[in-house]
């Protein structure tokens, strides 16, 4: 499936890096947060990205435009032959669409922008592109199927305040908005949308306020609980969190360097 991410916003919360680089490129060790969510869909077979562009994207586009794999792989350089040999999973085979989707505009809208990148397929997946989790985003895929839902998202437990949902036994949304309770599932921002998503989106609109209210009255709503790893990047103390993960090894979103890991003497 494509995978559409939103890489427009400004990151105010995150004043420390954002005002320089856009927070799609904030760093997680020695790559930036995109690359590792990149990397993590690429894990699970879906290869084709749809960047999303607003804030910045001049330095996103930069970024992919002049993308190596040797800067964090391990490699051999020959300097009699000018060749560079990779040493473990080899180059990354993605293929990258760049979107300019505006400055100002909400993911709503954006999504509609990237529209016509997204061809006939029948379901694609979206992120917020500024979190990382482990969640099986295979499981999540085929549990949606069997919903018959048109829209799905990951559920996570969190204290703080996002678009927090109320769901039913099974997996049925029965409400959703500003809410704190923790007995309630939060919106992680890892979706699985149906094509049928563009009929719900007016101009202007947010995608989980009025969109998902219309889905949520049509029982059209899904959420996958995942009660595993997830955190999001929203402020320096944030940043400094996954550096600290990194540098000690415990990068529970990194799924695909776990069968290395297992099988390391």
């Amino acid at each position: 499936m494509k995978v559409v991410l939103f890489c427009g916003g400004l990151g105010t919360r995150l004043r420390e890096h954002s005002d320089t680089v856009p927070k799609p490129l904030v760093s997680v060790g020695c790559r930036p947060i995109v690359w590792h969510l990149m990397r993590y869909y690429a894990h699970f077979g879906h290869r084709e990205f749809i960047l999303c562009l607003g804030y910045r994207g001049d330095m996103i586009r930069e970024y992919f435009l002049n993308y190596r794999d040797e800067l964090s792989e391990d490699c051999t350089l020959d300097f009699g032959t000018g060749t560079v040999t990779l040493h473990g999973t080899g180059r990354n085979d993605w293929q990258v669409t760049l979107v300019d989707t505006g400055l100002h505009s909400n993911i709503g809208q954006r999504l509609l922008r990237a529209r016509p990148h997204l061809g006939n397929d029948e379901m694609f997946l979206a992120n917020y592109a500024d979190g990382l989790s482990d969640v099986p985003i295979d499981r999540q895929i085929a549990e949606f199927r069997r919903s018959g839902a048109l829209a799905c998202f990951v559920g996570v437990r969190n204290l703080q305040s996002f678009h927090a949902a109320q769901v039913e036994g099974d997996g049925r949304v029965a409400s959703m908005g500003a809410m704190s309770r923790q007995d309630l599932w939060i919106n992680g921002g890892f979706f699985v949308l149906n094509r049928a998503i563009f009929d719900y989106i007016k101009d202007g609109e947010e995608l989980v306020e009025q969109p998902f209210g219309r889905l949520i009255a049509q029982q059209a709503l899904f959420c996958f609980r995942w009660e595993g790893f997830w955190q999001p990047m929203d402020t320096f103390k944030d940043k400094i969190s996954f550096d600290r993960m990194e540098a000690r090894g415990d990068s529970p979103w990194k799924v695909w360097d776990r069968q290395r890991i297992l099988s390391a003497p």
